[in-house]
């Protein structure tokens, strides 16, 4: 059956029409379907256009099933799920310039990053366009007067291995019909899938592309991150360097650093090698920015978080070589705010209700 909240406005007129209804029925129902608001409760769709819809298609918003705020910034963690029961998790970072949601694009993960909640498990299923535009809808109606300005794709499940629907999503959450966030206040993050990266350079959507890098050296990275062992790190870079020269769009790589694996000062001098070599000269090229960011210590990775000191040398060092880095604020630390870890919780629970 025809997921309704998955359509494109003209998509919803042909759907519409074949049940006898008019197409313009579509300008009436696309707005308030992305405000949060289901044909039974649009008070200008009658009761025979809803049981026309039903008879074709189907809507459903997720539900809070948990939701958490942080009692040190205000971070909102939610737990929402989906019309199967399966659950993922949405935060809302707060800054001085506006509200940001971080949402999953798939239940579970199955790129293995060994540092990453999301991926144990592995990935359980997809989510459609619907389901992750249902993500964003249901967390704006739950801060009410709370305007969401922008979005990072970068909570559970790896979004280019999602691609149709994360795409389709892309051009719903930007349309100005809709929930109309722009593009350009959109980020994805991607832990390397090289051919999806080129396909996406050629979608004319102005995302910030986001890369989860996590290390200088081949040997380093597929011993963390298993997609190296597919794709190299200079297939990688010429990859970004690619998106750089046909959408003029900066690329922002994450670093996560990890006590004794990836943190040294010498790991900091090979990554400021590695980004000035493969990604410009000393007079032109692509403008790079590293994200460093703490490991979220997950009790089964084993991975220890590594030391202020440390991040902050390996800051100083990427400085000096001409490397914009910051350093990631942990926020909603009182809540847990890293993805992964309540929908785990949740599994558990269900999981031991079941043995009783």
């Amino acid at each position: 059956m025809t997921e309704l909240l998955s359509l494109y406005p003209d998509e919803l007129e042909a759907l519409l029409v074949s049940v006898g209804e008019p197409k313009y029925r579509a300008k009436q129902i696309f707005p308030q379907l992305h405000r949060g608001l289901t044909p039974e409760m649009m008070t200008n769709i009658g009761k025979t256009t809803c049981e026309r819809l039903a008879s074709v298609a189907s809507w459903h918003f997720p539900t809070i099933r948990r939701k958490l705020v942080s009692a040190i910034d205000g971070t909102v963690k939610y737990l929402l799920e989906m019309e199967d029961g399966a659950c993922v998790e949405a935060v809302v970072m707060k800054y001085k310039h506006g509200n940001t949601v971080c949402i999953s694009s798939q239940v579970g993960c199955r790129m293995g990053c060994r540092f990453c909640a999301s991926t144990i498990g592995g990935r359980v299923r997809n989510l459609s366009a619907g389901e992750i535009l249902g993500e964003v809808i249901t967390v704006q109606k739950d801060l009410g007067s709370e305007r969401l300005s922008g979005i990072v794709m970068m909570g559970i499940g790896e979004p280019l291995d999602n691609y149709d629907q994360v795409i389709r999503f892309l051009r719903l959450v930007s349309h100005e019909n809709g929930i109309c966030i722009g593009l350009r206040h959109i980020s994805l993050s991607t832990c390397g899938l090289v051919d999806k990266i080129y396909q996406l350079t050629e979608e004319d959507l102005p995302i910030t592309l986001s890369i989860s890098l996590h290390a200088a050296d081949d040997e380093t990275r597929s011993s963390i991150m298993p997609i190296n062992n597919r794709w190299k790190i200079a297939q990688l870079l010429a990859a970004c360097k690619n998106w750089f020269e046909k959408t003029g769009r900066r690329i922002s790589f994450e670093y996560t650093l990890i006590a004794g694996k990836n943190d040294s000062p010498e790991s900091a001098r090979k990554l400021a090698e590695l980004l000035n070599r493969s990604l410009r000269t000393r007079t032109e090229g692509m403008p790079i920015h590293v994200n460093l960011i703490p490991v979220n210590e997950v009790q089964e990775t084993g991975f220890v978080r590594a030391a202020d000191r440390a991040v902050q040398k390996f800051a100083q060092i990427l400085e000096e070589r001409g490397i914009r880095a910051t350093v990631r604020r942990t926020l909603g630390a009182d809540i847990n705010a890293s993805c992964g870890q309540l929908r785990r919780e949740e599994a558990a629970k269900k999981a031991a209700a079941s043995k009783k």
